[in-house]
């Protein structure tokens, strides 16, 4: 007699749960386990294979995810009613497993057709940006873009992928000096050089705190041709304002259709790695096929960027025993411990983090949610840990700290420096990050199906035992080139990553 198929997976031999690989109904043998469920369990949630008293640590992947808080008999549903946050248990041991699998990839690398800029830099997109000193002259910046929405203005202009306003709501009563302002700068700054714009336009309102020649001259900017200024209380009003940065960016368009993509080597590559609408499985199909093709782009020489520090934690082992030296390793404890500090009046400090959607797709605490955001990193050594919008300057896997909100986070990874974005989900995130691409992996095949119009890859076969995770990161390597080389993703067709621009601030009078 043939074999029922396995109703869940045990993702550890030891561990005290296995994930619902469907609908599980209260009553039903299962399988390859041969327990009975105790109450229904829904789709990619746990449940008990052993039985389990209030206090003991319950495991996944051999890593501690949370307690029990009540006694759980084999079979039961183990979720928010019976299991419990508990601060990290993970070892913080530095350098203590250094990988072995950073070799160069042997042979000739693989390319793309990038646009190669002045600085040496290398962009994926080629845009126009106009960006705000203050929140005071976000309605310019955007009437200005938005002259370009016509194709029959852009036309004129081939090979241009279009004008971004990038707008926020901050940039006045932030002192300098502060750790907002500075922030705000860096990031700005980050945009104003970054590589997938040919040219940007900076507007002010021109009494605000953040002054954009001050801004220039921290960030170590040039105005001139390719990055030019305009303030409004200095150039005539709104309307006029619109009609002189019109005139500035047709400007620079004209030299923008002048670039061309040319073949460069894929360790030109710098891709920010993403989670959000995170669900149980983002840790078994998406998160790990995307650190495989991670580790085949550090192969190459290119470079990948973990960012979210809330969303590592209970999980640090697992990079800190990779940090190439104790300074890198105390950089990212340093890390920890002041989110450690700055969430303590939070209702539910660091466990605040897993959002109702994460919760509905059966992650329970944040040290389960944060083994499975982890896995975007792959196998690699950590050999940086920076700021949040810090220039990216190694190459490799380094980590950059961030809040878990997802577009503030990689609104930080693109200021640094990614030229792409490659973005899991397990509930169905709806996500752009202009200038740079976004690539969006969905955890499984249900949901890619419902979602398709938005998702770019379907991780989900390997939860259906049609693909390898080694052969999705195959997948998801060949992906980012294609992308890089002009490919649009499906968050670019629908038109998001204007919105998504959101620095983060940590100021007392916001």
């Amino acid at each position: 007699m043939a074999e029922s198929k396995p109703t869940v997976l045990e993702l550890k031999a030891g561990d005290e749960v296995a994930v619902a690989l469907r609908d599980i109904c209260a009553g039903e043998s299962v399988q390859p386990f041969g327990i009975k469920a105790a109450a229904a369990v829904p789709f990619g949630h746990k449940i008990a294979l052993h039985a389990l008293a209030p206090g003991d640590i319950i495991h996944r992947l051999g890593q501690p995810i949370g307690v029990a808080t009540a006694a759980i008999q084999p079979g039961e549903h183990v979720h928010l009613h019976n299991m419990g946050f508990e601060a990290s248990m993970a070892g913080r041991a530095i350098g203590a497993r250094l990988s072995n699998t950073g070799a160069r990839m042997p042979g000739p690398l693989p390319t793309f057709d990038g646009f190669v800029r002045a600085d040496g830099k290398v962009g994926t997109r080629n845009y126009v940006g106009v960006l705000t000193s203050v929140n005071c002259s976000a309605l310019v910046a955007r009437m200005i873009a938005d002259h370009f929405r016509d194709a029959s203005r852009l036309a004129p202009y081939p090979g241009v992928d279009g004008v971004v306003a990038l707008t926020h709501k901050s940039g006045c009563s932030v002192a300098d000096g502060s750790a907002s302002m500075r922030m705000l700068r860096r990031t700005l700054g980050g945009y104003a050089r970054h590589p997938n714009f040919s040219g940007v336009l900076m507007v002010g309102l021109g009494c605000e705190d953040n002054q954009i020649d001050q801004l220039v001259e921290e960030e170590g900017l040039l105005l001139g041709d390719d990055l030019r200024k305009l303030v409004m209380q200095e150039t005539g009003g709104t309307r006029t304002s619109v009609a002189r940065g019109i005139e500035q960016v047709e400007a620079m368009l004209e030299k923008a259709a002048q670039c061309a993509r040319q073949p460069v080597p894929a360790s030109e590559m710098m891709v920010g790695l993403q989670c959000g609408g995170s669900d149980s499985f983002s840790g078994i199909s998406a998160n790990p096929a995307l650190g495989a093709a991670v580790d085949r782009l550090v192969a190459c020489g290119g470079t990948a960027i973990l960012a979210e520090t809330t969303e590592i934690y209970g999980a640090e082992n697992l990079l800190l025993e990779r940090a190439v030296s104790p300074e890198v390793g105390e950089r990212l404890i340093g890390l920890l411990e002041w989110w450690e500090d700055y969430t303590k009046n939070e209702p539910q400090g660091f466990d605040n983090n897993p959002s109702p959607g994460n919760k509905a797709g059966g992650l329970t605490t944040i040290l389960e949610k944060s083994l499975g955001a982890v896995a975007k990193g792959g196998t690699t050594n950590l050999v940086e840990v920076y700021g949040y919008g810090q220039p990216v300057e190694k190459r490799g896997l380094v980590f950059m700290d961030s809040p878990g909100f997802d577009p503030m986070s990689a609104t930080g990874q693109v200021a640094g420096g990614a030229n792409l974005i490659a973005f899991t989900t397990g509930r169905g995130s709806c996500f752009g990050c202009r200038p740079a691409p976004s690539i969006k992996l969905a955890t499984n095949s249900a949901m890619f199906r419902r979602m398709e119009e938005d998702m770019d890859i379907n991780c989900g076969r390997i939860l259906d035992g049609e693909q390898s995770i080694d052969a999705m990161g195959e997948t998801i390597f060949r992906e980012m080139l294609a992308v890089a080389s002009g490919k649009p993703t499906k968050s670019e067709l629908l038109g998001y990553g204007e919105d998504e621009f959101a620095p983060w601030h940590v100021n007392a009078w916001l």
